[in-house]
């Protein structure tokens, strides 16, 4: 579990791990009911659809598509989806991706 006393972060992107074999997430925060953690995915890398509790998701570096129900959003560095709970979500990574996301409790 991560120290929730650390409210600053310098270089986020420096902290994403990339692994051929899928995402790596590394935690910022990490408690029972918020987590912050920031993702490499490489290009050609998916996270595959799946249902979660709501999340936010905001794009630092990279290209490619992110999937939400029935919706289809580009990927790109400034971008923000966020997805309510029990919505199905997904990405395709078109170049490498770097991405900062939240969830928690609404």
């Amino acid at each position: 579990m991560s120290d929730i006393n650390q409210i600053y972060f310098v270089d986020t992107i420096s902290k994403a791990v990339f692994a051929a074999d899928g995402p790596k997430p590394h935690f910022l925060v990490d408690t029972p009911k918020f987590k912050v953690l920031v993702v490499g995915l490489e290009a050609g890398g998916q996270i595959p659809v799946h249902p979660g509790e709501m999340a936010m998701y905001h794009f630092l570096e990279g290209e490619g598509l992110m999937t939400v129900n029935d919706e289809t959003f580009a990927i790109q560095p400034g971008a923000t989806v966020v997805v309510p709970s029990g919505a199905r979500r997904g990405m395709n990574a078109k170049t490498r991706v770097v991405f900062l996301g939240s969830k928690g409790e609404a």
